[in-house]
């Protein structure tokens, strides 16, 4: 019996262009894109900061140090690093708010805090207080270690007392899909993306 869903965040919740991203900080530095793409290749600035190697601002002072952006204030900098932020349909979050009627259910995402920030920013803003969703979230930057690592899911199973075959994970990546079932989770890719209402709806009979 199903008791528990682990929801993923991006293109599972919220629509993401990571790309867009690299565009902008290209914009911002008056550089071109594919430099830009291989400065944040070469750098990993999203391993790093959504591990929680870095804080927020060591994390803009890494960013203002390698696209030489002295003068870049944080929010010139925070829009930039959300432009890969793309649609999020309050149906989702209506589904989410459902389904935690009937189950546990909780977040597990490879994300930063000034993302979830914004997007709690434009949950608020349909009305919808996007960390009372969950029961908890589970986040990499705070836990120290990302998907698909085997020990993300055996942490999460732990601290929320979970059993395996009674928990459901929702997420977009297939290698995330993977380790998840290798650890007995249950299942569902989101292939193609943004069919999230269509297979959760049985859940919510």
């Amino acid at each position: 019996m199903l008791k528990s869903i682990l929801f993923d965040m991006g293109n599972v919740i919220i629509d993401i262009n990571i790309p867009l991203t690299h565009q902008a900080f290209a914009k911002l530095a008056q550089l071109d894109e594919v430099t830009a793409d291989e400065l944040f290749r070469a750098k990993a600035f999203f391993r790093h900061f959504e591990i929680g190697e870095v804080s927020e601002v060591q994390f803009r002072t890494l960013l203002k140090q390698e696209f030489q952006g002295a003068d870049w204030v944080d929010e010139a900098i925070d829009e930039a690093w959300c432009a890969l932020l793309l649609e999020m349909p309050k149906e989702r979050l209506d589904l989410i708010a459902a389904l935690g009627k009937k189950y546990r259910v909780f977040l597990l995402s490879n994300t930063n805090p000034i993302h979830v920030r914004e997007i709690s920013r434009r949950a608020a803003e349909m009305g919808v207080d996007f960390p009372g969703l969950f029961e908890r979230m589970f986040l990499s930057s705070e836990m120290g270690k990302m998907k698909p690592d085997p020990a993300i899911y055996l942490q999460v199973l732990e601290e929320a007392n979970l059993v395996p075959e009674e928990t459901l994970f929702v997420d977009d990546s297939l290698d995330n899909i993977l380790a998840a079932g290798a650890q007995g989770i249950q299942t569902i890719h989101l292939n193609p993306l943004g069919t999230v209402i269509e297979k959760m709806q049985p859940y919510l009979v």
